[in-house]
């Protein structure tokens, strides 16, 4: 499976996210993308960026139930972020944090370990990988 990670655009221009194949959802459940996103997690807790990221297991077990509850809302399930936490505002909530391309990166590589240990067909792991790829650009807000 290939999954190549899309350069940030130059000037800082945010592409047309395109959702993901929602029946990623049927095949792999909510239980299974909560464990993905909490692999995921697991793995960012290891890296450059682990700062980011809560330090006691208490709130970080909070912020991969968010992150869960925003993926499965993406994925066409139930509104659980909207409901717990409001409108995404993805791109406000995250502009304290220090988002480089090089951040990015190491976010999208922990997927990229993952992903292809899905359960699921490969036409739609990628087409969650698309919508990581392209959605992450709009995350980067800073050059270095």
């Amino acid at each position: 499976m290939k999954l190549e990670i899309a350069p940030v655009p130059k000037g800082g221009g945010r592409p047309q996210v395109t959702r993901p194949d929602i029946k990623l959802l049927d095949c792999i459940g909510e239980a299974g993308v909560r464990k993905l996103v909490s692999d995921h997690y697991d793995i960012l807790r290891k890296t450059e960026i682990s700062g980011m990221f809560p330090r006691w297991d208490k709130e970080f077990e909070a912020a991969k139930l968010r992150s869960s509850d925003f993926f499965i809302q993406a994925l066409g399930g139930p509104d659980y972020f909207n409901q717990n936490q409001g409108s995404p505002k993805l791109v406000s909530r995250h502009v304290h944090f220090k988002i480089t391309p090089q951040a990015r990166e190491v976010w999208l590589n922990a997927y990229k370990e993952i992903l292809p240990k899905l359960d699921a067909p490969e036409e739609l792991v990628i087409s969650f990988w698309n919508y990581l790829n392209v959605f992450s650009i709009w995350m980067v807000n800073t050059k270095a």
